[in-house]
């Protein structure tokens, strides 16, 4: 009866061992490396199995073939911390029973005896195997004759059949086959069957090698081995690599989804490719281009949202405020709904940095149900990567238009056109000139990318670019654009931003509860002023972020702290305050006028100083200004030159006094044109010594004449002031619609005195008790606050009563 006995079990993969057979293989499997320590801490017995599925990590009894061999570790190298180098020898056949999975595998193995009779059917079959093995090595260069002869010298049967299983070139499940036979006569005709196999496959190659040998040179290698394979495949009767790969490509140009043109052009390239030589550049250039062609999502769309009600949730749940780009995806989306032939409409969001666009995109991505990609234009100069490179030479691929699609795998996906101003030219093209194309709703449903050569449909891409300003953008580019301006967020926005999205995703992100932290209004509005200049919220976040990570530590430290924070904590954790703003002036003072400025962080208030000293009517400006503030400065003076004796200013003064106008903080550079009526207004006071008002701000540009220009950011301006403490602010006239456009909460509590002239500033601006007015009216300065119209008539009487006034004057 054979023996049963317990032993660790490795499992093989793709390896099969014979009985009396050195083998040398590496072990990664920390079981299998564990198998073999207590192999060898015991008697270095082990069994070994080999893997139905190669690829299996973890094998089971079910796994394993049941039939193995029985070895001995004959050495253990250890290659590195989780892999081992073993040598073992194969003692005898085995049946595996069942397996015990514990550290390592252990199974129940039952040993396996040959039966050996000396007959003569054996003696016949042996005869048989040893002249098929002798054929079979003359045959192949890799079992020479000393092996040959050492083989059949062994004094056993079964041991002759197993090295001669062992020896020969076989797949795996071949050689598990031959092991797995009990029956030791039935082992030796498998073995002659596939000896006679082998025979007759090496005669073939044999041949096939002369064919080919005669067509080809003897340095083309690489021809010579493809060459060889094609004779193979032809002789065995299968088909060629190419002629599956022919297969595949009229598999997917049969899609209906492919226009008939696109198949015609790809039908005619891959006959092409059938005649090029594999080893051929070209061969490889035209089958990229092929595959490139068929990745394009060819008539492929994703349903799109129609449920407005639905998107305008989306669109609110993930992000507050941006209320004009909302109104307008909702706009677009009903009339789809009316008319689903509509062309998409191709919008460019203007703004400061960090406030959002690129999110708001991606939400709008999800609230129209369109798949999303991005495509950064910025520090584009080659117009190549807008139109793509030509197919003929190595490396070339499509434009990133086209490889948008095939990444968003649709048609009609939404497009991303990020930092649109950020691309330039050099002698490689102009990318924004190749951009005009794909932005025309006229010509890019037939837009013909380099690489491509056939037209690709991107009318039903829907566009969306951004940019920080369109200073940098080419005018036509523009034009093919609608253009939302997205300004900067005021306190309050920036307040309910971050309550409602920032703070709740920061604490998540870093596993804070709500009942360990508590941010209250007081210390979000804290933080916003005293540790944020920007006009987005991204670092408002990154500074909340900070807080949760403090707070993170504290809790794991064991410290017990209140989960409210103060303005005493908010120091500890983010520093002393990194921002300050100046507040109003605490009295009116004679040529100091506070002027309110846009910048890229948001609105800002500045007081612009003006001294006359003895000289001779020189102009000096100090403060780092801009060019266009420079001519602001000029063109008041002129204005006051033009108008000083209607500002009782003596023609002496403005000839003995040099005037200096400076604007604090030297270092910050300061440009705009909004800076005229404030600096008019500083330079009339100093030379009149009429002390101007701390409770107003004005702003506004000037011409010589003295009307008074609309300006921008007016948003920002009237938040700067409120947050100076003044509430009294000077806007132009042609700002009003603007005003209009203004939320309750920005416009709450404030003032807004409207001017068309410099008279009307100067009737808001100045303290004074006099009862007869600074600047008398002329026929070229009509008030605004006047409600009556004045008939011509009347006019010319007032004008003429002015000239006698100055006259007795």
């Amino acid at each position: 009866m054979n023996k049963i006995i317990d032993l660790p079990v490795v499992p093989l993969r793709g390896l099969t061992l014979f009985p009396e057979m050195i083998l040398q293989f590496d072990i990664g499997r920390k079981k299998s490396i564990q198998a073999i320590e207590a192999a060898v801490s015991k008697d270095k017995t082990i069994f070994l199995s080999t893997q139905k599925d190669a690829t299996d990590e973890n094998p089971n009894f079910e796994g394993l073939f049941e039939v193995g061999t029985i070895a001995k570790v004959r050495q253990v190298l250890n290659i590195s911390v989780n892999k081992v180098k073993i040598i073992v020898y194969g003692v005898k056949r085995a049946k595996l029973l069942s397996i015990h999975n514990g550290i390592f595998m252990e199974g129940v193995i039952q040993e396996i005896d040959d039966e050996l009779t000396e007959d003569t059917v054996q003696e016949a079959l042996m005869r048989t195997i040893a002249e098929l093995f002798e054929k079979y090595a003359s045959l192949t260069s890799k079992i020479n004759q000393e092996t040959v002869y050492s083989i059949l010298g062994k004094d056993q049967n079964n041991k002759i059949v197993d090295a001669i299983a062992a020896q020969m070139t076989l797949e795996v499940s071949k050689k598990q086959d031959i092991l797995s036979e009990i029956n030791f006569n039935k082992r030796i005709e498998k073995l002659i069957d596939i000896l006679n196999d082998e025979i007759n496959v090496n005669k073939f190659q044999k041949q096939i090698y002369e064919k080919v040998k005669v067509n080809i040179d003897k340095n083309q290698k690489d021809y010579y081995l493809r060459e060889q394979l094609k004779v193979i495949q032809n002789e065995l009767g299968d088909k060629t690599s190419f002629e599956e790969e022919y297969q595949q490509y009229n598999e997917k140009m049969n899609s209906t989804n492919i226009p008939q043109y696109v198949k015609d052009k790809l039908q005619k390239e891959v006959k092409r490719l059938n005649k090029i030589s594999q080893n051929s550049p070209e061969y490889h250039i035209l089958k990229n281009y092929i595959e490139n062609i068929l990745e394009i999502p060819w008539g492929i769309f994703t349903e799109e949202n129609q449920d407005i009600k639905k998107a305008e949730n989306i669109l609110n749940e993930e992000h507050y405020g941006l209320e004009q780009i909302k109104e307008r995806i909702i706009e677009y989306l009903a009339v789809k709904k009316l008319n689903p032939n509509s062309i998409s409409p191709i919008f460019c969001l203007v703004g400061p940095p960090g406030i959002g666009k690129t999110s708001i995109i991606q939400s709008i991505a999800t609230a129209t149900g369109r798949n999303y990609v991005s495509i950064a234009l910025g520090g584009i100069r080659d117009e190549a990567e807008i139109r793509g490179h030509r197919k003929t030479y190595m490396g070339s691929m499509p434009g990133r238009f086209i490889q948008g699609l095939k990444n968003a795998k649709s048609v009609n996906p939404l497009m991303l056109l990020d930092e649109i101003d950020k691309m330039s030219m050099d002698f490689r093209g102009d990318p924004s000139a190749a951009l005009l194309e794909v932005l025309d709703t006229k010509q890019n449903i037939h837009f013909k990318d380099n690489y491509t050569e056939i037209p690709v449909d991107l009318s039903k891409v829907m566009f969306i670019a951004t940019a920080n300003n369109l200073q940098n953008v080419p005018t036509p580019l523009i034009d093919r654009m609608e253009i939302i301006d997205i300004s900067s967020y005021n306190e309050d926005e920036k307040f309910k931003i971050a309550s409602q999205y920032l703070i709740p995703k920061q604490m998540q992100l870093n596993g804070i509860l709500k009942t360990q932290l508590k941010f209250t209004e007081n210390i979000i509005r804290y933080i916003i002023v005293h540790y944020t200049k920007e006009a987005g919220v991204r670092n408002l976040e990154r500074e909340i972020g900070k807080i949760c990570r403090k707070v993170a530590k504290e809790i794991i430290e064991g410290k017990k702290r209140g989960t409210r924070l103060s303005i005493n904590r908010i120091h500890k954790y983010l520093g002393t305050p990194k921002f300050t703003y100046m507040l109003k002036d605490t009295q009116p003072e004679v040529g100091i006028v506070r002027g309110l400025a846009w910048t890229m962080f948001g609105g800002d208030t500045l007081n612009i100083e003006v001294n006359i000293t003895s000289g001779k009517g020189l102009l000096e400006l100090t403060g780092n200004m801009g060019d266009v503030m420079k001519e602001s400065a000029k063109a008041a003076i002129s204005y006051t030159k033009f108008n000083q004796e209607l500002l009782k200013i003596a023609p002496e003064m403005l000839k003995k006094y040099d005037i200096h106008i400076h604007i604090p903080e030297g270092a910050t550079p300061k440009d705009g044109p909004s800076a005229g009526i404030t600096m008019a207004t500083a330079i009339i006071s100093a030379f009149t010594e009429k002390k101007v008002r701390n409770d107003i701000a004005m702003t506004g540009e000037i011409t010589i004449r003295g009307k008074v220009l609309a300006i921008g950011g007016l948003k920002e301006k009237i938040s700067a002031a409120k947050r100076a403490g003044i509430f009294n602010i000077i806007v132009p006239k042609d700002n009003k619609k603007n005003v209009l456009e203004l939320s309750k909460k920005i416009l709450n509590k404030v003032n807004i005195i409207y001017v068309e002239t410099m008279n009307d500033v100067l009737k808001h601006t100045f303290v004074t008790e006099d009862k007869e007015p600074l600047f008398v009216e002329d026929e070229t300065h009509i008030s605004v606050d006047e409600k009556k119209p004045m008939l011509i008539e009347d006019k010319e009487k007032k004008i003429e009563s002015r000239i006698n006034y100055y006259g007795r004057k």
